[in-house]
């Protein structure tokens, strides 16, 4: 564990393991420690970095809010601030499947592989209307919300919920004084708040870099898709269906992974491993993992 600054914000950095660089990056509004399962199938073969957005986990907080760019940026930096200047495989989960696609198509000679674990997907995404409206009520509201101590008094059972909830089989197993650390802030409600409120800005800044920044020829990705039997089946179909043209566009490869919620770095630990470890142009395998439910 370190603290690195990245334009003036202090970052919490995590790295484990040795071999290859990979990078570990949560979805929104998620901390470093959500990658535990996956962490100790590929440190024996990776040097495994992951870190803190700005305001989550134990990252301090900042007031500008997240960009495509300035995300992608941010995986740069914390690799620089590493010494790790090599080719890195960059895996990232829910929206921050944007930032390491992101990541890839703007610092091409960076990437070696790219993973999207159960990624965001936008097919056609439109700019908000009113946006500065918008942004301002939601900053107003994470204000209100901070000052009546709900991040205090709701945020770890806001957590354990949502991980119920992103889950096809058991429920939290993060130590509750983590949890507790990384969910009773202020910081970690404007945080998600920020990410939330900005997902589709996001969205749209990477369908206009992918018009102008093509991925690098022949970078092995792969796509994780959660196979989720909670889901009625129409939905369960239309979802893979999406991850599965996603993967196409990118000339990459779909791996479906299940019984498994959205949260797969818990349901499927060893299925995300192997992908990790499967991007040097072998297919993706699963790594014997701890039993799931």
């Amino acid at each position: 564990m370190t603290f690195v600054g990245i334009g003036g914000v202090v970052h919490h950095v995590v790295v484990d393991g040795s071999g290859p660089p990979c990078v570990l990056s949560p979805g929104l509004g998620m901390c470093w420690f959500d990658w535990d399962p996956v962490v100790p199938l590929l440190a024996p073969h990776r040097t495994v970095v992951r870190f803190d957005r700005p305001g989550l986990g134990l990252s301090a907080r900042t007031r500008a809010w997240p960009t495509l760019a300035g995300e992608a940026r941010r995986i740069a930096a914390v690799l620089d601030a590493l010494g790790l200047d090599g080719p890195a495989t960059v895996v990232g989960h829910s929206l921050a499947g944007f930032h390491a696609e992101a990541f890839a198509r703007l610092f091409p000679a960076r990437a070696a592989g790219l993973v999207l674990v159960d990624s965001s997907v936008e097919e056609e995404p439109r700019p908000r209307r009113a946006r500065a409206a918008r942004d301002t009520a939601a900053r107003a509201g994470a204000a209100l919300a901070s000052a009546a101590g709900v991040p205090r008094v709701a945020g770890p059972a806001l957590r354990r919920a949502a991980v119920r909830a992103g889950r096809a089989g058991g429920g939290e197993e993060v130590p509750y004084d983590l949890v507790r650390r990384a969910y009773s802030t202020s910081r970690w409600l404007h945080a998600a708040v920020a990410e939330n409120t900005t997902y589709t800005d996001q969205a749209v800044a990477l369908a206009a870099l992918r018009a102008r920044r093509p991925l690098p020829p022949g970078l092995p990705v792969t796509v994780v898709a959660a196979d989720d039997p909670r889901r009625p089946a129409h939905r369960r179909e239309h979802w893979l269906a999406r991850q599965r043209a996603l993967a196409t566009a990118l000339g990459g490869t779909l791996h479906v992974s299940g019984p498994a919620g959205h949260l797969l770095m818990f349901d499927r630990p060893g299925d995300v491993a192997g992908a990790v470890l499967g991007v040097r142009g072998r297919p993706p395998r699963a790594v014997p993992g701890r039993k799931r439910p």
